[in-house]
């Protein structure tokens, strides 16, 4: 019996001390951290941290374009009016990181191909990625007219004196009008190429309306692409999406139906100097490149032939010319007679017609007038710009059977 109740409490004993201990108990070991110890966590900053801007995908024809990619979309204009035509391609790359849209256009007239090749080659070289931005680029808009070669509509309407167009009017004011909604109110700024027509070339420039403050404002990105103040004719592109508060220009770069890589060339890398001042391009990309000073040029004046026969001209696109100095010349190969042209003004040369035959009162040679940008500024809102001789040079030199009654 004692030795049950000795077994019973040793017992109570050990259960007790499972419970309760009165002497500490060392923690388990944690293993030795190897390297170097982490220096001490900073301080976030007083406030709210800033939220990330989020970038959405950019809708234009009833597609969405993710951000950081390029898509290729298809205009047609309204009314079936293309039925049986090629699309009209429509370039979007949309840029990983916010920032304007810029929209470039080309092939308003079907024969200037120049126009068309530098927006081709901005819009496949541009890298989506390294964007802050959109770039919407338009090559080719009349189809119609680059399938044949024509500068004009199938009704020898010209789509650049119908913006912003009507949705009941002629095939030019229908396409006008789709084309404008559908793609140019979509943009911040818009660049619309051409070259000279009826067989006169233009030397690479910005025609622009510098009355306005933020039409001048946009020009001066164009690093130093000369600059020549002009009002417009009335249904061009850029007059109407200047109107719709869009900043606008026309860039002229060389002749119709061929392709000149020297224009070419020289107009593209004068995009590229634009997407950088608009930050489209990051700016360490210009690689320090300076650009440099811009050429401005408020008045302008053709000089036309006194006689008929062969042109051929002595000076070249930019060359610089004094008063009396001779531009050129016409033989009538009848007569033999030859007559000399000459150089009103100083000025330089942003246009002139190729070598042909030609007809008294030709425009045969654009002599610019060179002035500062503060000048042309003051002239142009003081309404002393130069008239429009823009992808229309000499309005008397239009074809008979190009004449639109029903012209907005």
């Amino acid at each position: 019996m004692r030795r049950h109740r000795l077994a019973l409490a040793l017992l109570a004993l050990l259960a007790g001390s499972a419970v309760a201990q009165d002497f500490p108990v060392d923690p388990p070991r944690r293993a030795t951290p190897v390297g170097q110890t982490p220096p001490p966590l900073l301080a976030l900053p007083a406030g709210e941290p800033p939220a990330a801007e989020l970038i959405t995908p950019f809708q234009l024809l009833d597609h969405f374009v993710l951000p950081g990619t390029r898509q290729r979309l298809q205009w047609r204009p309204p009314d079936g009016l293309a039925r049986g035509e090629i699309p009209s391609p429509i370039i979007v790359a949309h840029g990983a990181l916010p920032g304007p849209v810029l929209c470039l256009v080309a092939g308003i007239h079907g024969d200037e191909l120049n126009g068309i090749e530098v927006v081709r080659r901005i819009a496949e070289e541009v890298d989506p990625t390294r964007l802050e931005g959109t770039l919407v680029a338009a090559p080719i808009v009349n189809v119609f007219g680059f399938s044949r070669g024509s500068r004009y509509l199938p009704d020898r309407r010209d789509l650049n004196r119908h913006f912003p167009g009507s949705r009941s009017g002629s095939i030019a004011s229908r396409m006008a009008h789709g084309f404008f909604n559908d793609i140019v109110r979509r943009c911040d700024a818009v660049v619309d190429f051409h070259t000279g027509s009826f067989q006169r070339a233009n030397l690479p420039q910005v025609r622009a309306d510098l009355s306005n403050p933020d039409v001048l404002e946009f020009t001066r990105g164009f690093g130093g692409a000369l600059v020549l103040h002009s009002q417009g004719s009335r249904g061009m592109l850029r007059l109407a999406a200047v109107a719709a508060g869009i900043p606008a220009v026309t860039f002229e770069v060389g002749g119709p139906q061929f392709l000149e890589e020297e224009h070419i060339a020289a107009a593209a890398e004068t995009i590229r100097a634009l997407m950088h001042a608009m930050g489209l391009l990051p700016q360490e990309e210009r690689n320090g490149k300076a650009a440099p000073p811009q050429a401005i040029y408020q008045g302008s004046r053709w000089v036309r032939t006194n006689a008929g026969g062969f042109f051929f001209a002595e000076v070249k696109l930019g060359e610089r010319v004094r008063p009396g100095q001779r531009l050129g010349w016409v033989v009538d190969p009848l007569t033999n007679t030859r007559t000399e042209i000459l150089s009103p003004f100083d000025g330089r040369v942003i246009g002139k017609a190729l070598d042909q035959q030609v007809l008294p009162g030709y425009a045969a040679f654009h002599i610019g007038r060179h002035t500062s940008e503060q000048q042309a500024a003051l002239e142009a809102a003081e309404g002393a710009g130069t008239a429009e001789s823009d992808e229309e040079e000499d309005p008397a030199d239009r074809p008979a059977a190009d004449a639109d009654p029903e012209r907005e």
